[in-house]
This record gives C-alpha cells, sequence and structure tokens, in this order.
C-alpha cells in the first residue's frame, strides 16, 4: 500500500517533467483520497476510462492525456464536471504526463512504438529532440506500401499513406500523436519515411513533392504502448497491481 505521493515521485523522477516546456501541467492533476495499491493506465482521461477504473475498484490512473490544457476553458461544465465528479466520487488520484511520457528513452511513447514496429536508432530530431529517425531491424523495406503495410499489420488499425519517391525505404523518423508539424524537421534530418498519427492538408503536398513517404497511423493507436509500459516499470518499482485498460479511439 503506497501513498500518492510516493507514485508522484517515482513518475517524476522517470519522467523529469521539468525539462519540457509543454501544453498543460505534468503530474498530480486530480489528488484523490485512497491509498493506492492498483494502478490503471490508459491514453486518455475519459469518461470511458474512469468509469472502467472504477469498476476495477482501481485507486490511481496514469493517463497520456489528462484533464487540463493550455487554453481551454476553466470552466467546470459538461464533460469537464462528468469526469470530475466521477473522480472525487471515488477519491481516485489522475496523474498526466504528456510530452516527458512521449519523450522517454526507453518506456516513452517514441521508444516503444519503435521496439513495436523493429525500428532500431536513438538519433533525435526537431522541436525538444523529440522525433526519432532510424532503420528497420530486420533489413530495409522494399517501398513505402510495404513499411505502411508492416504499420498497419502491428497497430491493427487501417493507415493514410501518402507515397514518396519509389524504392526501399530504410532511413524511418517517427514522432507519436499529433507530430504532424515534425515532417518537415524530419525530412531535414534525412528521412526517406516518417510515421505519426496524423496528416493535414500540408503533409501531403511535402511527402510528393520531397519525395518523403508519410503514414499517419492514427493518434490514439500510435500512443497506446508508452504510458502502459511507464505504468508497468513503475507498479513494479513500488508493488502495484497494473492494468492497461484501451478505450477504443478511431482518431
Amino acid at each position: 500500500m503506497k501513498h500518492h505521493i510516493d507514485l508522484l515521485t517515482a513518475l517524476d523522477v522517470m519522467l523529469e517533467p521539468a525539462r519540457f516546456k509543454d501544453y498543460g501541467p505534468n503530474g498530480l492533476q486530480v489528488e484523490g483520497k485512497r491509498p493506492v495499491r492498483k494502478l490503471v493506465s490508459g491514453v486518455t482521461a475519459s469518461l470511458a476510462l474512469i468509469e472502467a477504473a472504477v469498476a476495477q475498484d482501481a485507486d490511481a490512473i496514469l493517463v497520456h492525456h489528462g484533464l487540463f490544457w493550455r487554453g481551454y476553458d476553466g470552466r467546470v461544465t459538461g464533460w469537464m464536471r462528468q469526469r470530475l465528479a466521477l473522480l472525487l466520487a471515488h477519491d481516485i488520484h489522475l496523474f498526466a504526463y504528456h510530452l516527458p511520457l512521449d519523450a522517454h528513452e526507453e518506456w516513452g511513447n517514441n521508444a516503444q512504438l519503435g521496439l513495436h514496429l523493429g525500428l532500431q536508432g536513438q538519433t533525435r530530431f526537431g522541436e525538444q529532440q523529440l522525433g526519432w529517425l532510424g532503420e528497420p531491424a530486420q533489413g530495409i523495406f522494399s517501398d513505402a506500401a510495404a513499411l505502411a503495410a508492416h504499420v498497419q499489420s502491428v497497430l491493427g488499425r487501417a493507415v493514410v499513406l501518402v507515397a514518396g519517391k519509389p524504392g526501399p525505404v530504410r532511413r524511418i523518423a517517427w514522432c507519436t500523436g499529433g507530430a504532424q508539424g515534425y515532417f518537415e524537421a524530419a525530412i531535414a534530418a534525412g528521412a526517406e519515411a516518417f510515421i505519426t498519427g496524423e496528416i493535414s492538408e500540408p503533409q501531403a503536398h511535402y511527402a510528393r513533392e520531397c519525395g518523403v513517404a508519410y503514414i499517419a497511423c492514427g493518434h490514439h493507436a500510435s500512443e497506446r504502448y508508452g504510458v502502459q509500459a511507464v505504468a508497468h516499470q513503475v507498479a513494479l518499482q513500488l508493488g502495484l497491481a497494473h492494468l492497461f485498460i484501451d478505450v477504443d479511439n478511431p482518431a
């Protein structure tokens, strides 16, 4: 049985949130009352995840996407009231880490996505060095379509492919979530293909004009692995039970 401060300390030591300029507060976002014995992890602090955590009698929840973001309306109404009411009614602690969880060199979203896709390499690029660049561990892909098919198979989700130039793909860049803004930095870093969660209108043109393939594999799908890896490691360290709950999201 641990105090929630033990969990906060362990997460802060691992993820080093002070290193990052982020879009919202990292760490403990909602304080409950329960001693922490069971930790639930999930991608987003949605009502569905909170309800599932309540059903599992969880004491704390760890997410990548928390409740509070820069520029959001601060009033507690509608969906925000529902989520907060459920957390407070059951005295559940909510912890959220955004960019620190993306960036962790072993357990973060980018590290874990690379691991699942069989990509190796530690070269970083882009703002706050969040982008990763590497190569396939099992040899090059014959073309961008073969890489896209591999990503789709591993993640179990249809992807959007904008093919670059024909031919083999060896140097692959990736950055999970909504990192379409990193595409130009990936091109400058020498990538032949870029994998992220989302695509916006300009990236299709950049891909065709620069000859670098762009694969959008889903914001949620690309960020399922880091939060559960971090939670698993912290649960082992503190002797907690841990359960990852995947609330499906088509985005």
